[in-house]
Parts: structure tokens; C-alpha cells; sequence
């Protein structure tokens, strides 16, 4: 009698078991279906493009891509002329240095002509007279001469003197000096001693060139002629008269 009563309470257990897995089963089964339908219910009310909106949208695209294309080929005309305009600013700029260097030459060759007033240092040499000698009979011997002035320009010139003047007069690549009688004449003008040579140039090597032993200023004074240096920190030459 327990043995039977046993098997059947093992048997109802049993369906009670597959009752709750086929519910369980019929659970998931059901959410999915109800899932299912509403992802496809959720699509199927997505608004579809009319004819015409697909038209303008592909219209729109079509004149983006134009626009871009425009866009790139401007952009590169754009960087060709920049590249043209540096160009023309390089020519100018080499134009400019040009110009520069013309009208710096021509400065140059106004100077050396004479043509304009030119002021820098330089020296200042004063070539005097000797002092009576009664017991010289020549008054030649203690004089001042053309040749004296020679000495001193033609040295200030291989120093490099750019500009020479003499007693405020200044000389050009023509001019001339003559002695006559106890003056000294300078394209045509008559100076009297003492004479003043001014030089422009580099001070310190156009005294120390007149300095040198046994140089000019050696040889004038052997020769009675006072004669006075004096470096100047600035100078000023007239230009040429009647130039």
C-alpha cells in the first residue's frame, strides 16, 4: 500500500514539474513575440522619403559637391597669386636695391666731382712760411711753393682722402696750382700763405701717413716750411664754385 501511494505522489511531482517549465517556456516565447512586433511596428512608422524630398536632397548634395569643387580651385588660384605677389615683391625689392646703389654711386661720383657739400673727419694741415733768416740771402729758401702743396695733397689723396680743399677752395680731378710770386694760384684764384689743406677722410690714417719718417711732413720741415697737423672730427668742403 506505501509503495503505491509513493508512486502515484512521485507522478503527480512529475507533471507539476513539466507544467512549470512549459510555462516558463511559454513566457519567453510570449516576450519575444511582443518584442518582435513592436521593433516592426516601431520601423513600419518611420515617415518614407517622398519623390520629392529625395529629389531635393539629392539636389542639395549635388550643389555641395559644387560648392566644395569651387571652393578647392579658389583656394588654389588664391595661392598662385600669392606666390605671384612674393615674386613681384622679391623683383621690387632687388629694383629697390638698385636704385640704391645708382643713387649712392651717383652720390659717390657728385662728391668726387665736386658737385656737392660734403662734411666728415679729416685733417687739417697748415704749410707756413719759415722764419726770417738773416743769414739766408734767398727768401726762396724759406717760402712756401707750389710743390710743397703737391706733396701734402697728392699724399692725402693715396691715403684716401675723398675730399681736399685749400684755404676753404676745393679741388677737382682738373684743377691746377701755379706759384705766382708770394701767392699761390688755384684755378685761377690766388691764395697767400699760410695755406690750409683740409682733407676728409679716415683721420688717423691721413696723419699717420703725413707722419711717416722721412715722409712729407719730414721733408717740408728740412725745407723751412712750418707745418701744422691736426686731426678734425668733422670737416666741411664747399662745393665747386660755378659747379
Amino acid at each position: 500500500m506505501k509503495k503505491r501511494e509513493l508512486k502515484r505522489l512521485k507522478k503527480k511531482m512529475k507533471v507539476k514539474g513539466n507544467h512549470v517549465i512549459f510555462s516558463l517556456v511559454f513566457l519567453v516565447l510570449g516576450y519575444m513575440m511582443a518584442f518582435s512586433y513592436h521593433l516592426t511596428q516601431g520601423e513600419e512608422e518611420k515617415p518614407a522619403l517622398s519623390g520629392k524630398q529625395w529629389e531635393r536632397d539629392l539636389e542639395l548634395r549635388n550643389q555641395l559637391v559644387e560648392l566644395e569643387e569651387k571652393n578647392r580651385a579658389l583656394q588654389k588660384e588664391l595661392h598662385q597669386k600669392q606666390e605671384n605677389v612674393l615674386d613681384i615683391e622679391k623683383e621690387l625689392s632687388q629694383e629697390a636695391q638698385v636704385y640704391f646703389n645708382l643713387a649712392e654711386d651717383a652720390e659717390k661720383y657728385r662728391m668726387h666731382l665736386g658737385k656737392v657739400k660734403v662734411k666728415g673727419q679729416g685733417v687739417e694741415v697748415t704749410l707756413a712760411d719759415g722764419d726770417y733768416d738773416p743769414d739766408e740771402d734767398n727768401i726762396n729758401n724759406y717760402i712756401v711753393h707750389e710743390h710743397h702743396v703737391f706733396k701734402v695733397i697728392n699724399e692725402l689723396y693715396i691715403s684716401g682722402a675723398s675730399a681736399v680743399a685749400i684755404n676753404g677752395q676745393r679741388l677737382s680731378h682738373s684743377s691746377y696750382i701755379v706759384c705766382n710770386g708770394p701767392v699761390i694760384e688755384v684755378d685761377g684764384y690766388q691764395h697767400p700763405a699760410p695755406f690750409v689743406i683740409t682733407a676728409i677722410g679716415d683721420a688717423e690714417v691721413l696723419s699717420s701717413a703725413l707722419n711717416l719718417t722721412g715722409g712729407v711732413k719730414d721733408t717740408l720741415v728740412d725745407e723751412n716750411i712750418q707745418f701744422t697737423l691736426e686731426e678734425k672730427g668733422e670737416i666741411i668742403i664747399e662745393p665747386l664754385l660755378g659747379s
